[in-house]
């Protein structure tokens, strides 16, 4: 099967895709742009950011991935500390006047029909030895945002071992229903450059499309998150023509956000597949995959990564037994990015991911959640650990707790729900579910999570819901 990138509105040969991507090159360097220089890059999905997200590979530029959503001053705030003297974007991309910025279409226009050297191919090794040829930024849930700075090629033999571990081959069709800005959407995008299969650039927002697009390219591989999933599930259900759109689909991958087991039980019953889960993280990259010959919660680690479980102490756990996830990996970033530009160098060895979990006698790995605790009426909680307890009972809340002088903390259960039953339905649902000291002090109940930028439910947009209902 020929490789191919598929768009919205175009379908290509990866060699030819690949030809267009130098001519791209060509132009990034008229602008000014060198090996070594940082370059902002600044839009949203499309055939044009994976073209110059490789010319800027072929060049050997240091790649600053930003958010087409991110707002412009703090996009300035980024060149600023980065260095980036250019941002290339697209029209949709906030930018202020201060940063010089250079439309996507200004470079992939006057490229076109350029002559090229008989036999040119892209060459990335320039920016695979750069230590900064990535600068990512983490989402922030929990706090500032940090620049995550990576290597090329440390970047790039990750996803050599996520293609090994997961299976991907040249006949794949992938379709990352994800913003490729991020490190899962990113991630498949390179994926299919090393494994040279086709790539379906589809709009990940409007799903229904996505779906179309599935059936119309072939689709064998989709990545997405399980708030996607739910939304595609709630799709082919209200639209059954729509099921036939993914029936070359052999893999449905999850990642960025806990996946419960429901929804994995709902993807057998509905395709006789389930959703293969994964771990990792913007710093650490890809670190653990289910796979279809081991479709266990988030699977084995990947061959030359580590996983352990360690106690409050930071002593190794059994298996079984949950405790704190930590992580060796080879791959991780080179460091965070500095006040100055510079690089502020991250430790080697084991690292402490902030996450609760455990391993079972197979070694596969079982996420349940942030390590956040809080404390009420005597007990110690883990909300995220709630929430996997009320998934089991097949209940999609969310948790937020808020301070309480007496009771040391308040529990505002968010509930996702698109038939908008009444709060009292789920509180007796939940109430059934859970012990008295887990169970809410209020439920409050959404026809779907807001989400952020990865994918993820945004838990500052539903703190921000929970004081609003405390207030009144």
């Amino acid at each position: 099967m020929t490789a191919k990138i598929f768009a919205v509105d175009s379908a290509q040969t990866l060699t030819d895709f690949e030809q267009d991507a130098l001519r791209v090159a060509e132009v990034i360097r008229e602008h000014g742009v060198a090996e070594g220089d940082r370059v902002i890059l600044k839009a949203g999905n499309s055939a044009s950011w994976v073209s110059v997200l490789f010319a800027l590979m072929h060049v050997g530029a240091s790649i600053v991935l930003v958010d087409q959503q991110e707002q412009a001053d703090e996009t300035r705030r980024i060149a600023l500390r980065t260095g980036a003297a250019l941002a290339f974007v697209d029209d949709d991309a906030p930018i202020d006047d201060e940063t010089r910025a250079v439309d996507l279409y200004e470079l992939i226009a006057p490229a076109t029909g350029r002559p090229l050297p008989a036999g040119q191919r892209l060459d990335f090794d320039a920016w695979a030895d750069r230590p900064d040829g990535l600068i990512m930024w983490t989402s922030g849930s929990t706090g500032q945002p940090k620049g995550a700075v990576k290597s090329g090629r440390k970047f790039l033999k990750n996803l050599e071992r996520n293609a090994d571990q997961v299976g991907h081959t040249a006949d794949d069709v992938l379709l990352p229903l994800l913003p490729f800005a991020h490190q899962y959407g990113l991630s498949m995008v390179l994926i299919a450059w090393i494994r040279q299969c086709s790539l379906v650039i589809a709009p990940y927002k409007r799903l229904d499309r996505a779906v179309l697009m599935a059936g119309r390219t072939g689709a064998t591989v989709v990545d997405a998150t399980p708030a996607s999933y739910r939304s595609i599930l709630n799709l082919t259900t209200r639209k059954p023509a729509l099921r036939g759109r993914l029936e070359r689909v052999r893999m449905f991958c999850s990642g960025a956000a806990p996946l419960d087991g429901a929804l994995s039980d709902r993807y057998v019953d509905e395709f006789g597949l389930p959703l293969l889960d994964s771990y990792g993280s913007t710093e650490l990259g890809n670190i653990s995959f289910a796979t279809l010959d081991n479709p266990v919660s988030c699977g084995r680690a990947m061959d030359g990564i580590k996983l352990r479980i360690v106690d409050e102490d930071g002593v190794p756990m059994p298996a079984g037994e949950a405790g704190e996830i930590e992580v060796d990996t080879p791959d991780a970033l080179e460091g965070h990015l500095a006040d100055d530009g510079g690089i502020t160098p991250f430790p080697t060895g084991w690292q402490a991911t902030g996450d609760l979990g455990y391993l079972d006698a197979d070694d596969n790995l079982y996420v349940l959640g942030r390590k956040f605790a809080v404390h009420r009426m005597g007990y110690t909680l883990y909300p995220e650990l709630i929430e996997r307890k009320a998934a089991a009972a097949h209940i999609s809340t969310r948790i937020v707790p808020l301070p309480d002088e007496r009771r040391g903390a308040q529990l505002v259960f968010f509930v996702e729900d698109e038939q908008a039953r009444e709060a009292q339905h789920w509180r007796d649902l939940l109430c059934a579910a859970l012990p008295a000291y887990e169970q809410p002090n209020r439920v409050v109940v959404l026809d779907s999570f807001p989400l952020n930028r990865n994918g993820k439910p945004d838990k500052k947009q539903l703190e921000k819901l929970a004081l609003e209902q405390a207030a009144r």
